[in-house]
């Protein structure tokens, strides 16, 4: 656990919480590069995955790398938790509401990402 981050930062992590939609830095965000998870420095999505699900949250369609997937009873109904490969952060959910091809909707929190550019 990077201790050095927020601890708003850090319930998302590690508590499970989730920011307010339309809050988030990356939810807008559209520049080309790769999102890394904030914890551990772990690449996890490329720009051209992204996109504006209108949700509130940075939206991806696909991952290049294989991300952690957990089933989550918390609410119902039940959902697909997203965690980090690396360090296990939880990153969001995964939905199966995306666009075509894949049909995935990975929902993440802006504040479990940091943006690297091209």
């Amino acid at each position: 656990m990077n201790k050095s981050l927020p601890k708003a930062v850090q319930k998302i992590l590690w508590d499970k919480e989730t920011e307010a939609p339309f809050t988030g830095k990356y939810n807008k965000h559209f520049e080309q590069g790769t999102y890394h998870c904030i914890n551990c420095g772990s690449i996890l999505f490329e720009s051209d995955e992204k996109f504006d699900s209108g949700t509130g949250w940075p939206s991806f369609s696909d991952s290049s790398v294989e991300l952690k997937l957990v089933e989550d009873n918390s609410l119902y109904p039940t959902r697909i938790e997203v965690l980090c490969p690396e360090c296990n952060a939880h990153l969001g959910h995964l939905f199966d509401d995306g666009p075509l091809p894949t049909g995935k909707r990975y929902c993440i929190n802006s504040a479990a990402l940091e943006f690297e550019d091209y």
